[in-house]
């Protein structure tokens, strides 16, 4: 009675258009005052404790430097260099915003923000080169969502937090698979040009493509200020935000000179703004959380689901459903706070790594930013280009086709998304 009250009443409210952190809080409260002993006068504290983490200091951090750049010209230099290296081939431009978008997932972590930096720039540039629109609003606002799964992400640090995992291991875990479906995207790009009749054209000169890397340098360094910072043992994943932020800042004022210190406030304020409602969220979910152990309900969910014996690739394709049906509805952090208590036990005890888990989660999580009807990513689009959101989604059909199978093989085959933090930790 006390699980279905709770989760009867958390999605109620969610229907009806409250917001989900206030949704997670109220079902919560309610729930613990009409069938369970616990005392709601201990909720300050459970959320000060729960919030009170060190790891969790990086999330303002990162969305800080990811607006620094994103408000910048960054984002025109990584163009201009992934045009340098794929843009003579068939499919060459949109090619290009692919590429640039799984670079510019590695400097923002952000998926929307990825979306927006290059897709103001490049949707234009596609469709005039005279390609049909769908391929550049397809391919950049799905390519847009691996902003949460190639290091930096802000997913991965709530997960981390979440599942007790290592938020250095998360990092490592997510960049074969992000490389791996940027790949597959720019694949698909390129043999869907070539069927509708584009030529290779004339590849720019190698000292072009130098010039505009180094161009571009400062902006690809944040990466290996990052993860070379992390992976050195000069910096933990918090003070590698810091330090991310502080980089940013810096190119961006005085290397580039694309941003005005009368910029900063507004860039300030908007990352101040998106850090509370993601924090407001994991407050809730810290609660939320709070009672679901507290009542033994994840440990209630594991044995049924181990006495049903449906077995790890069962277990595994209701997972992917879940938060696949999850994810079209509820903002990524969301869903990590409030399955991953549910699931991340039953998980383990069959033999699923925590850290395979987040990716396979994470990837989920991508999906649903590209289908209707909470896909914030096509949202962002249909704001860019006009396009109403029926288009935008139709738009995007071939390429989330591509992120399902790459989905797949990241639930089946975990060697894709723990090979590289194995062979970065192993003893």
């Amino acid at each position: 009675m006390t699980i279905a009250f709770l989760f009867i009443s958390l999605f109620g409210l969610m229907l009806i258009g409250v917001p989900v952190a206030v949704s997670l809080g109220a079902s919560t409260v309610i729930t613990m005052l009409l069938f369970t002993d616990l005392d709601v006068a201990t909720i300050p504290q459970l959320i000060f404790d729960g919030i009170n983490k060190f790891a969790l200091m990086a999330i303002p951090m990162f969305i800080l430097a990811g607006n620094l750049l994103s408000k910048g010209g960054s984002a025109r230099r990584i163009i201009d260099f992934a045009k340098s290296m794929v843009g003579h081939l068939p499919g060459g431009l949109p090619m290009s915003a692919i590429f640039a978008c799984v670079i510019f997932a590695a400097v923002s972590g952000s998926s929307p923000a990825t979306v927006v930096a290059i897709g103001s720039i490049m949707f234009v540039a596609i469709k005039e080169a005279g390609y049909p629109k769908e391929y550049a609003v397809g391919g950049i606002t799905t390519a847009g969502s691996l902003g949460i799964l190639i290091p930096p992400s802000v997913v991965m640090i709530v997960y981390g937090v979440t599942a007790e995992v290592s938020i250095a291991q998360l990092f490592m875990a997510g960049v074969v698979p992000g490389l791996m479906l940027g790949g597959m995207m720019i694949a698909q790009t390129y043999i869907g040009a070539k069927r509708l009749g584009f030529k290779a054209t004339t590849p720019e000169p190698w000292s072009e493509r130098i010039k505009k890397f180094f161009r571009a340098f400062w902006a690809l360094l944040i990466v290996v200020v990052v993860i070379g910072g992390i992976y050195g043992g000069i910096f933990t994943p918090t003070e590698a935000a810091a330090a991310s932020a502080i980089y940013a800042l810096i190119i961006s004022l005085f290397v580039y000179k694309d941003i005005k210190f009368k910029d900063l406030w507004d860039i300030c304020l908007e990352s101040a703004i998106t850090t509370a409602m993601i924090f407001f969220i994991i407050a809730n979910a810290v609660v939320f959380a709070y009672l679901l152990t507290s009542e033994n309900i994840p440990q209630t969910i594991a044995d049924s689901i181990l006495a049903a014996n449906i077995g790890k690739i069962g277990f595994l394709i209701i997972v992917n459903i879940l938060l696949f049906i999850m994810g079209q509805f509820m903002e990524p952090s969301s869903v990590v706070m409030i399955m991953v208590p549910l699931l991340l036990p039953i998980a383990t005890a069959l033999g699923v790594d925590p850290v395979h888990f987040g990716i396979l989660l994470i990837v989920n999580m991508e999906i649903g930013m590209i289908t209707p009807p909470v896909g914030l990513n096509l949202f962002v689009a249909s704001g860019l280009t006009g396009m109403n959101l029926k288009d935008v989604i139709v738009s995007c059909l071939p390429w989330t086709l591509t992120l399902f199978i790459g989905l797949i093989l990241v639930t089946y085959i975990p060697e894709i998304s723990l090979w590289l933090p194995n062979l970065m930790y192993k003893n």
